[in-house]
């Protein structure tokens, strides 16, 4: 062991109480070049393809017109899953217990909101 107390083996050398941090020589590597660097190029396809396959996917709800938006609301009606608040003028969702005070909010919103409940069963 050298007589100032370093180790050689680490960079800092408590034992000996010498504490001083060890030089160590500068390595240069000439990185890649970022604008030729194509390493990641897979993965960054293969995140567009996914996310292109969860959008064809999923249900559109921009081409949700007033007649069509009526009509589920009809449906839903009739299948329960709405029930109307007469003297409020309020629509509730019952599985989500969300009110609305138009037809095409609710549309949209149970389209959304069954396209999500649809996923997280396909998940588990």
């Amino acid at each position: 062991m050298p007589e100032n107390g370093d180790c050689g083996d680490c960079l800092l050398c408590p034992r000996m109480g010498c504490g001083a941090v060890r030089a160590l020589p500068l390595i240069r590597m000439s990185g890649p070049d970022r604008y030729d660097d194509t390493a990641d190029d897979h993965e960054r396809f293969e995140a567009e393809l996914l996310a292109q396959d969860r959008d064809a996917r999923s249900p559109s709800t921009a081409d949700l017109d007033d007649e069509t938006a009526r009509q589920l609301v009809r449906e839903l009606l009739d299948a329960g899953t709405v029930t109307p608040v007469v003297d409020q003028r309020l629509l509730v969702h019952e599985p989500s217990d969300t009110a609305f005070e138009s037809m095409q909010q609710l549309a949209v919103f149970h389209k959304g909101w069954t396209a999500a409940h649809d996923a997280g069963e396909a998940d588990e």
